[in-house]
Order: C-alpha cells, then structure tokens, then sequence
C-alpha cells in the first residue's frame, strides 16, 4: 500500500507536539487526549508511518493539530515571521548600497565556486544522512578518512560496520568515491535550479505567490520533503501564502527554506538586506519564525562572502544583523561561534552542540543545524575543505549542512581553481535535475546563468 508520507495527520502530530513544547506552549492536555485515543506520541521518524491509523484515529489527529495550533506562545513577540516585525527587532539592520553598482561587480568565477562548492559539500553528507553521529565517526575512520578530507568509501570497510551503519540506501549507489559520476539529483541543487528560474520569470520583485507558481509548474511533488511537501498539500488543497506555511505543518521551523536561499544571497553580492528580504518572500512559502530566519540569515552571509571578501567571521555577523536578536536561532549561531573560538578539537565542538540540541530538536530542524553550519565555518576560518568536512562531520542534516558551507566557502575561495581538484572533478562540470530543463547543465553555465540574473536591474525602486 502507498503511503503519502509528510503530510498524514498521525504522522505529523507527533512532530506539532514536539515543536509546541519548543515554543513554550503547553501540548500536554492534547497529548494525553491523544494517548488515550491509542495515537503514537512519539514523532514519526523522516516521513514514515508504520500503519495508517484508523479513520477515527485520523480525525482525531486532524482535530489535534488544529488545536495545538491555536495554543498561545510567548515567544510570538521575539520570533515575529513578518518583515516589517523582524526588521523592527534588528538594531543592526544592514544599510543598502546607495545604487545597484555592487551587483555589477560579482565575478563568474566567483559563482561558479559557489555552485561547486555547493555540489561537493552536499555530494560529502550524501551517503551519510541520517546516520547517529558516532557512525559517521566510525565509518570515516575506518577508511582513515578522519575528518573527512575527500568524498567517503565503502572500500576496506568491515562488514560488520556497514550491518551496523548502512549508507543511505537512495545515496550510496551515486556518492561514494567509487562511483560518483557527476553531481546527481539532490533536493539542495534543485531548490538553487527553481530560484534561477523564478527570477529569471519574474525578477527580484518576486511575490511568494511567484514561488508557488514555478513550484506547481516545475517542482514534481514526489521531490519535496518536511515542510516544502506539507506547503506543496496546502496549495493544491486552496491554502494561499502565508497560510501554506502555517496549516497542519510542524516542519515550518526546520531547514528546507534555509537549503533554498543560496541564489538570492549570489545575486545580491554587496546587499544583504535585498538578500535576506527575497530569502523571506521565498520562505514565507513553507516556513515560518526560526525557519525564516535561518534563510534571512545563509543569504545574508553569502550576500556579504559574495563580494570577494575572504573574511568569513564578518559574513556570518553580517548573517546575524538580519536575525531577532532574542530569537532561539540568533542565539544557537551565537552559541555555536563562541564554541568554535574555544576548542580547538571540532569533535568537542560537535560534541557540545549534539548535548545541548539533540535531545529537543529533531536532526532536520534550522537551529541545530545552522548553529552546526556556522560552527563549522567559524573553526575552519572560511578553509574549503575544513568547512565541508566539519560541517559534514557534525552529523545532523549532512549534505544540507555541507551544501551551505561549500557555498560560501566556494565564494570565500573565488574560483574553481582555487577549490581541491579532488572534490570537483568528480562532478565533471554536470549535475542531475527533473527541474525544467537544467539536467545536465554544467556549473559553469549555472554561474554564468546566476551572474545575469545578479546584474539584471531591479524593476522597482530599491527601499
């Protein structure tokens, strides 16, 4: 039978009652209601339900979400969602360019490195997600690949050791150095693909509107996860933005908008207040509070890596002007910096990170992983190599993680020449896409495509 895994009310409630707990509402009456109905409290693991429930159970489930939903949290004033609330919150909002000349100045090269990069960093965490962390440590190091210098190998691994950690079985036939041949398809690429053809459609003004429509034109559904397929539901169900965000979706706080905010980040070189602001109307779509901000956040800290700066601490501060403050995201980057600074050994960082977030948060949520992403950036001082692989070896979302820091440390780097041969002529310039008609595109026409659309004049005047 075919299960419509992300979007089933008894999947999805066991998530809303974690993500409750984390904004401070109170869902212990609609757990135990749920309990005594014979529903499973504890979350659905990634997108799967043993059996489905029975049509009562369903109901109920249905019902409880709606009433989570309606539960109050303190925190709403802090983690506002709209612009114009979290531009009020941010003292440090970043001062625009007087014109438009900065956009000019973005090199081809520069953004063929970010696509790059992006590719090997996610290509790394591939055969890896989902794994607990001490497997990922136990498989690297059995190949003394520790910490990952180069893409993993199942070569000379104990049988007992992939029994025990197996590869991720949709990854391990395309991302292992034995077998990778050119980049292949991967949520993380085609989101960048999707936001090229959104500006190249209608431009930087772009309303969240114009992103669900290149969505429902070029997105096949089976390709979104977590909160993109719950959003992708809400659209053909009649939900408009920003209820898409909001209705019976738990996942509006995890990662996906943040993994979609690269390009508004490389067109916006000099100008990360435009970044972050196309990164809010694109997440809008899916996301809502931290979930936002943690895009806000990677576009503006690649806007500001993007002008040629090698300075990766002052990106991510940049990052952070554009973050509340008082958020919970603002304050795991801040955390994760300040532990990055303190240890020299990244395992203790990792270490500290996975005791303080991992109980809580679900491996696929923004706050962890960001914290991670910026830990990762900050230890390794912007390096190429270093920041991949402490941002893989992190654990968590691992080719998400390692995709975002691959990009900015691709654009800190400044063209392909300067990033490791090893990790870029695997892809041999081609990557896999069932978005429009980029599959097999290489990334030197993926840069050359972006570059226009940096230096594309914006159609309104620039408040």
């Amino acid at each position: 039978m075919l299960r419509l895994t992300w979007v089933q009310p008894e999947d999805l409630l066991g998530h809303e009652l974690r993500q409750a707990a984390q904004d401070g509402r109170d869902p212990s009456a609609v757990a135990a209601r749920w309990r005594a109905a014979g529903g499973c409290e504890a979350p659905a693991r990634a997108g799967t339900s043993a059996e489905p429930a029975s049509p009562y159970l369903r109901l109920l489930a249905e019902e409880l979400l709606d009433e989570l939903a309606r539960l109050p949290s303190p925190l709403t004033a802090v983690e506002p969602t709209d612009l114009a609330s979290i531009r009020a919150l941010c003292p440090n909002w970043p001062i625009r360019p007087p014109d438009e000349a900065p956009l000019a100045r973005t090199a081809v090269p520069r953004l063929e490195a970010a696509w790059l990069g992006r590719a090997a960093g996610c290509l790394l965490g591939k055969p890896v997600e989902k794994l607990p962390l001490e497997g990922i440590r136990r498989l690297a190091r059995a190949t003394g690949n520790w910490p990952p210098t180069t893409y993993f190998t199942a070569r000379g691994l104990p049988p007992d050791l992939i029994t025990a950690y197996p590869w991720n079985r949709r990854s391990a036939t395309t991302s292992l150095v034995e077998n990778i041949d050119g980049m292949p398809e991967d949520d993380d690429l085609n989101y960048p693909l999707l936001n090229l053809l959104l500006l190249q459609r209608h431009g930087k003004a772009f309303t969240t509107a114009d992103v669900a429509r290149v969505w429902l034109d070029e997105l096949p559904a089976g390709r979104a996860f977590t909160a993109e397929r719950v959003a992708y539901r809400n659209l053909l169900s009649g939900f408009e933005p920003p209820g898409t965000a909001r209705h019976r979706n738990p996942f509006r706080e995890w990662i996906g908008a943040l993994i979609r905010a690269d390009v508004h980040g490389w067109t916006n070189p000099g100008d990360p207040a435009a970044a972050a602001e196309q990164a809010h109307r694109d997440a809008a779509l899916t996301h809502t509070a931290n979930g936002v901000y943690a895009a806000m956040f990677t576009a503006a800290a690649i806007a500001t890596a993007a002008t040629g700066t090698h300075d990766v601490h002052a990106c991510l501060h940049s990052g952070l002007t554009v973050v509340p403050p008082a958020s919970r995201l603002a304050e795991a980057v801040r955390h994760a910096v300040r532990l990055a600074r303190a240890y020299d050994d990244f395992d203790t960082v990792v270490d500290e990170l996975h005791a303080r977030y991992s109980p809580t948060h679900h491996w696929v949520h923004a706050v962890p992983n960001t914290a991670l992403i910026a830990a990762a950036l900050t230890h390794a001082d912007g390096d190429f190599t270093g920041s991949v692989s402490r941002a893989v070896s992190g654990g968590w979302d691992t080719d998400s993680n390692g995709a975002t820091a691959g990009s900015i440390a691709g654009l800190l780097a400044g063209s392909p020449a300067a990033l490791p041969e090893h990790w870029t002529a695997p892809l041999k310039n081609r990557l896999a896409t069932s978005v429009g008609d980029f599959d097999g595109t290489g990334f030197d026409t993926l840069a050359h495509l972006t570059h226009t659309e940096a230096t594309r004049p914006c159609p309104h005047p620039r408040s």
